[in-house]
Order: structure tokens, then sequence, then C-alpha cells
């Protein structure tokens, strides 16, 4: 999902969730309708939000941070099984955080922050998972290590819904584009959407495409996209 910062992208994801009501019509998510049903789709949908958003001040760590993913499925008040620490272990390990189960998570840099909060979402079994700007403030290396992720997650046949500011690292993975302005202004395959005329729609200013084969790159965007 591509737009300008104040386009609607957060928004949209939390009325995935059903966190926020639409105004009219309704929202269909994994066949089911999220205003009749929203502990259901929750239930099937995890998801990770921008990281800024996360406070680094609590004294928590790692496999904290992970089993809140399994303990916000179970009934209040009950405490962590065997199954769940294993559980949460096997998660961080799909991402490559199994060694850092007893450091804080403050302690953490960015990119292994946003790695462990993946592993929490995907600690409940999600048919489908949501990212809003999961690359924000992220390294290179744990970069190509969430693409990877995401790439296996949907060989295993998750949904993954993203937003970024970035689409380049994502073009060659990703099967369609949402380009969102308050509006949809496109939707389809990526070297479909990604012109220079409808990304100019998109941000209000010229923005270059070069496509190279079957591949393409967008030199220029809005960093909050």
């Amino acid at each position: 999902v591509l737009g300008p910062n104040g386009a609607g992208k957060t928004t949209l994801l939390r009325v995935a969730l059903g966190l926020i009501r639409p105004m009219k019509g309704r929202v269909i998510v994994l066949g089911l309708d999220v205003a009749r049903a929203p502990d259901e789709v929750r239930r099937m949908v995890g998801y990770v939000p921008q990281r800024e958003h996360i406070s680094e001040n609590a004294p928590v760590l790692v496999r904290d941070v992970v089993l809140m993913g399994i303990s916000s499925r179970k009934p209040l008040g009950r405490s962590p099984t065997r199954r769940d620490k294993e559980k949460a272990l096997e998660t961080l390990e799909v991402v490559g955080m199994h060694n850092f189960w007893n450091e804080p998570f403050k302690h953490l840099s960015g990119g292994q922050q946003q790695r462990v909060l993946i592993a929490r979402a995907l600690a409940s079994d999600p048919k489908l998972l949501l990212l809003d700007e999961p690359f924000s403030g992220v390294d290179s290396a744990s970069q190509e290590i969430i693409i990877e992720v995401l790439r296996d997650l949907v060989r295993r046949g998750i949904g993954v819904l993203l937003v970024t500011h970035d689409i380049n690292p994502l073009i060659d993975v990703t099967d369609y584009v949402l380009l969102l302005n308050k509006r949809v202004i496109g939707f389809g395959r990526p070297l479909e959407q990604l012109t220079p005329e409808r990304l100019f729609q998109l941000y209000g200013r010229k923005v270059e495409v070069i496509k190279i084969g079957g591949a393409c790159f967008v030199l220029s965007g809005d960093s909050h996209a």
C-alpha cells in the first residue's frame, strides 16, 4: 500500500482489524464481515504496527514481547504454558532472533526490534499478516531478512498486506500494489501501476520510474508513503 502521509494507509489497516468502523459500506476480511465478527477476524489476523508506536520504556524481555502475541488470544490472567514458550521460541527462530530470548527488548537495534514484533504477530498462527511501515528505521541486513521471512510466509499460504514508503525492495516479490490518497488512485500489478502518471496523481509531483526488462525502480517518492 503506497500513498503520501495522511492518505489513510494506517486507517485502512485499522479498519481491516475492526478497530475503526467504516462510515459506509462493508469490510470483508477472510470472508468475514468485520463489523459482525471483529473478534473472529482478529484471531485470524496478525498485526505489526509502526515500530515507533511501541514503547521502549517498559522493562520487558524479548520473550515477553513474543508471548504477548499468544496470551492475547487466551483468557485474562492465564500464565504461559510450556507449549506457549516453545511456540514463542519457534517464531523467534523464523525471524532469526532466537538467541535474544532473554535480552531486554529496548536494548535491540531498530531492525532487531521489528523482527521481534513480527515474531509476536506470527506466534498466534495468523492467516493474514498486516504490517505498517515494517522497514522504518531498519538496517539493510534486517530488511533483507524481513523480506525473506515475508516471502516464506506467502509460500506457506499466509497473506501479507504491507504499508511501506519504499516499494523498490519489494517490487519483485509483490503481487499487487494499492495506490491510496484518500481514495484509490490505482490497484493492480506493480509494473502496471507504478507509472509516472499514476505516481503524479498519488503524490502531486513528478516521480521518476525506470523500467529495465521485467523490473522497475521508483527513483523518488514520499518519505512518508
